[in-house]
């Protein structure tokens, strides 16, 4: 109760006769809130009374519980004066209330006996010792204390009255609160009502609170002795039954023995190293000692079972025929020339030098380009089993080295268990995801890879579980991912990495025909008889409806054509479909997306660009116009901060070559330089536009049209040298898709000219600048330069790893 309520009880004002409600085997003390059942007619007489007038009734505890119609003398004359908060009459005739105690009263005399007991009461006063006195305060803590220990040996009670009982300084109201929540005996509780003095009767809740400690105290020590005899009898029993099973057994044979036996047949088979034996050895004779059923017994036995079963000597004999290799990796995969190359050195190697150590490779390339699958490949022309592990998300170190055998349901890590089900030591075991790995509080998996994946050290690989060397050595390990820059460089640096590039829009067309329509026909439940997809409508999924480096998005569509023929086929309509580029937009709905559009003319201040996006190559339009003002330049477009100060740099190298391009001095401090890239709501960054936006500022200042026909690309700098850029094969494959046949790039990417594939080139004309006065010469006068034009390159490969170019989104992993 609140000091407010309490002063709110205090405040009633009670009169001199009231009702009189005998009750049983309980005491209300003042603030008190209990409810009651009430079922004599006197007593429900009462109380309607009560109800009718000031809803206050004098209740009085009955000295013998047993009297069913007590008279004066056999109620005690002390009693609560309470209001009735609530009435509730029930169905069997019986009346329920709900009273709050006010004051203590003491019966004077009986005014009324008939219908119900009327009487005079007169309140009880306190006799109130000062509130400061130091015996006090000692007295209210001694309490407290008392009662939270009570409470600590089981006594339950309410946590509210607990919150109430803290916050109370009043001796009186305290020892009424504490005395009416212990559920004391009828007479200890009526004496401490009608106590008077505050003091006195705190002094003997305090007695009482002593004795129920001592009572709590004996009854916790009689439960903890039961219990120890329930563990000892247990324990008896136990060890009973353990000496009927060994009398049971006597003369029979051993299942132990049998169990023990076996282990040491399937440790012998396993043909482990000596030192692992040893361990085995060790362990099977602790399990000899301990009895079957016991829990450390069983985890030895785990324990056992992987280590026998691990394939410590089992080798898969490698595939040595070159020549059936890579007719295996043709036919699974287009192109790929120089991962397919890698491999094919391997297996050289490999028939040459029997005990060589496998190669660490790593894939990164954009997702869809067939690294997982090729890793598959790799296993089915080397004769090896495959294993996968995904390491997107892994954060537990143990994941990767296992749990030590201590704790509960410890397992070895992911690379053993991957060992254990592929039944070799040499398969090839693919590391998915390697840049994605993550790590927290429970260790860094990537640290724990370093030792997985060093040749040098992978010989004796230590599986917490295991707790022995285990030799990785003859493991062939892929790892894959999408970027090189989130892989640790420890890590990168044990790993030999292999780019592969998102395909072109040719080379998307074969895989489509060869790989794609058959397999999907084939799960559709279709025939070739019955659908027939176009080049041309292949070409038009491709530029119209996906935008990807990998073909996962093409395989949908030509999935989503092979659906739209079976359900039509299906429905007897139609027998056979020839799709085209003219009818695919009646089977795939209208074009997801549509393609940069050519310019149609040249323009002043209008460049043609050449982007790496990670769907492939692509061109942009650098657009550049001045208006009056005083010097000030603006780039918009969503340009990154290198290709902002690409587009600085370029306007500084204008201002300085002002006089070769006939510009007066004073001219770029009256007007304002605007230059814009379209497709404004796409992210763009690479310092790959350098020149592209020189050429469009030196347009816009000297009036002359930059040729419609000449594409470009290549970093520039304060000097008007012109640097190197990557992704050359896909930005030549945009220019040549536009019909642009002429291309500017730098004359340091002339070795990636060379290892271009012929039908890339074919047709193209390449322009190697080393500064930008021949990007300049090329694009503005438009006259055919014959010098420094490459069209005779012979291709020697086809290399896809690019470097130093960042376009639309952001590839500096490439």
């Amino acid at each position: 109760m609140t000091e407010q309520n309490k002063n709110g009880t205090e405040q009633v004002e009670i009169p001199e006769t009231v009702p009189v409600l005998p009750v049983r085997d309980i005491v209300v003390f003042p603030y008190m809130i209990v409810p009651l059942f009430v079922g004599r007619d006197v007593s429900i007489k009462a109380i309607d009374h009560s109800l009718n007038t000031n809803r206050m009734i004098l209740l009085v505890t009955q000295k013998d519980m047993g009297i069913e119609n007590p008279t004066p003398e056999d109620l005690y004359s002390a009693g609560t004066v309470c209001m009735i908060m609530r009435m509730l009459k029930l169905p069997d005739g019986r009346v329920k209330i709900l009273v709050q105690g006010l004051s203590k009263s003491k019966i004077v005399a009986y005014k009324q006996l008939e219908p119900f007991y009327m009487a005079e009461v007169k309140k009880i006063s306190e006799d109130r010792s000062p509130d400061e006195s130091l015996e006090n305060e000692a007295l209210l803590r001694n309490i407290k204390e008392q009662l939270e220990k009570v409470i600590s040996l089981g006594k339950t009670m309410m946590p509210d009255v607990m919150v109430i009982i803290e916050n109370i300084d009043d001796p009186g109201r305290l020892a009424d609160l504490i005395a009416s929540n212990l559920g004391l005996k009828t007479e200890l509780a009526q004496e401490l009502l009608e106590m008077t003095n505050s003091i006195e009767r705190l002094k003997k809740i305090a007695e009482i609170l002593e004795r129920e400690i001592q009572v709590l105290t004996i009854q916790q020590k009689i439960q903890t002795d039961a219990r120890g005899e329930m563990d000892r009898s247990q324990r008896e029993y136990f060890l009973r039954e353990q000496l009927k099973a060994i009398q049971r057994e006597l003369g029979d044979i051993d299942e132990k023995a049998e169990e023990i036996k076996e282990f040491r047949r399937r440790a012998e088979e396993a043909n482990m190293p000596e030192k692992v034996f040893k361990e085995v050895e060790k362990q099977i004779k602790r399990l000899e000692k301990m009895h079957p059923d016991s829990s450390e017994a069983a985890t030895i036995r785990t324990y056992l079972e992987w280590m026998t079963e691990l394939p410590w000597s089992k080798t898969t004999e490698d595939q040595l025929d070159i020549k059936t290799a890579e007719k295996v990796l043709n036919e699974d995969h287009y192109d790929l020339e120089k991962v397919k190359e890698r491999i094919l050195e391997y297996l050289s190697v490999r028939k040459l030098k029997k005990n060589m150590k496998g190669p660490i490779l790593c894939f990164i390339g954009p997702p869809g380009v067939g690294k997982t699958s090729l890793g598959r490949s790799i296993a089915r022309s080397l004769g090896r089993e495959f294993v996968r592990m995904s390491l997107g998300g892994v954060r537990d170190e143990a994941e990767i080295r296992g749990h030590r055998r201590t704790y509960v349901g410890s397992l070895p890590g992911r690379i053993i268990q991957g060992l254990k089900n592929a039944g070799t030591n040499n398969p090839v075991f693919m590391l998915d995801e390697i840049d994605k790995i993550g790590s927290d509080f429970r260790g860094d998996p990537s640290s724990a890879l370093l030792e997985v994946l060093d040749p040098e050290q992978n010989n004796s690989f230590v599986d917490h579980y295991l707790s022995v060397p285990f030799d990785l050595s003859n493991v062939m390990f892929i790892t894959t991912g999408n970027l090189a820059d989130p892989i640790p460089n420890p890590l990168k640096d044990r790993m030999e990495i292999l780019y592969l590039s998102g395909y072109t829009e040719e080379e998307k067309i074969e895989i489509a025909k060869k790989y794609l329509i058959p397999k999907q026909i084939e799960e559709h439940g279709i025939t070739e008889k019955m659908i027939k997809i176009d080049q041309s409508a292949i070409a038009r999924v491709i530029s119209h409806y996906t935008r990807e480096a990998g073909v996962r998005n093409l395989e949908r569509e030509i999935a989503n054509l092979c659906r739209k023929v079976a359900k039509q086929i299906a429905e007897g309509r139609k027998k056979r479909f020839l799709i085209t580029a003219e009818n695919l937009q009646g089977f795939l709905g209208v074009p997801k997306y549509l393609p940069e559009e050519e310019m149609k003319k040249s323009e002043v201040g209008v460049a043609t660009g050449l982007a790496w996006t990670e769907a492939g190559g692509d061109i942009i339009y650098v657009e550049a116009t001045t208006m009056k003002g005083k010097g000030s330049l603006t780039l918009t477009g969503q340009l990154g901060d290198v290709m902002k100060e690409s587009a600085q740099a370029a306007l500084s190298f204008i201002k300085s070559s002002a006089a070769k391009l006939g510009l007066k001095d004073d001219v770029f401090s009256e007007v304002d330089l605007h230059i814009h890239v379209p497709a404004g709501a796409i992210p763009k960054d690479g310092p790959s536009a350098g020149i592209t936006m020189a050429t469009a500022i030196a347009s816009v200042f000297s009036g002359k049209p930059v040729s419609r026909d000449v594409a470009m690309t290549g970093e520039v700098t304060l000097r008007g040298r012109v640097l190197p850029i990557g992704g050359l094969k896909e930005k030549a494959l945009a220019a040549k898709r536009m019909g642009i046949s002429t291309v500017i790039i730098p004359k340091r990417n002339k070795k990636d000219l060379d290892d271009m594939p012929k039908y890339v080139k074919e047709g193209m004309h390449f322009i190697l600048a080393d500064h930008m006065d021949e990007v300049l010469e090329a694009a503005l006068n438009h006259k055919k330069k014959n010098s420094n034009h490459d069209k005779t390159h012979k291709p020697k490969g086809r290399d896809r790893s690019s470097s130093g170019d960042k376009k639309k989104v952001s590839s500096s992993k490439r």
